[in-house]
């Protein structure tokens, strides 16, 4: 005759609930993890077709720009041919060339390829690639610079126009320190005092 004890009040179906309970739990949130990462993914797949589109069409839009510049410019050069400038009728030409050939390969590449394109030439001259990013960091802050000055003179313009006639705007300064209590009194007109 054997006797089975069983633990007191039922402890062992409890901690085995609770452990299924964890593992569903688990499962769960693995599961939403796994449907947020695929939602993401199909967001950020469908985001870059839509820049590959947008750029395909930018492309082709400029393509055709270019193509009618290399038209324009062939037949200015022509026009320079008829009055015997050959020499400038070249330069045109060749000028008309380059934009035809720009052209055509804006037309002819599609996003991905223009992109490898832009890569292999980084990796072929990275000196071109930095000297051009240097040219473009440089524009940008002349230009930030330019506009800067506008715009506070744009604002303090309107500061003027809305401050009362009898309040002039002044200049606030800082309240003077007890480190420099000679140039406070210097300023405020005070003596400074002896045992300081």
């Amino acid at each position: 005759m054997s006797t089975q004890t069983n633990p007191p009040g039922g402890m062992h179906g409890e901690s085995s609930g609770a452990a299924d309970a964890a593992t569903r739990a688990q499962d769960e949130a693995q599961r939403v993890a796994g449907q947020a990462q695929e939602k993401a993914q199909q967001a950020a797949g469908q985001a870059q077709d839509k820049l590959r589109e947008q750029l395909d069409q930018r492309s082709t839009e400029l393509a055709e720009q270019a193509r009618q510049q290399g038209s324009d410019l062939r037949a200015v050069s022509q026009a320079l041919r008829d009055q015997g400038k050959d020499r400038p009728a070249q330069l045109i030409n060749r000028l008309a060339e380059y934009a035809e050939r720009a052209g055509r390969y804006l037309h002819d590449k599609d996003a991905d390829a223009m992109l490898g394109d832009a890569e292999d030439f980084g990796r072929q001259k990275p000196t071109a690639v930095a000297a051009g990013a240097l040219a473009l960091g440089f524009a940008a802050s002349r230009f930030l610079k330019a506009s800067s000055g506008k715009r506070y003179s744009a604002r303090d313009a309107q500061r003027l126009s809305t401050s009362s006639p009898q309040a002039p705007l002044t200049r606030r300064t800082a309240p003077p320190t007890a480190i420099e209590p000679a140039r406070a009194a210097e300023t405020t007109g005070a003596s400074t005092p002896s045992g300081i």
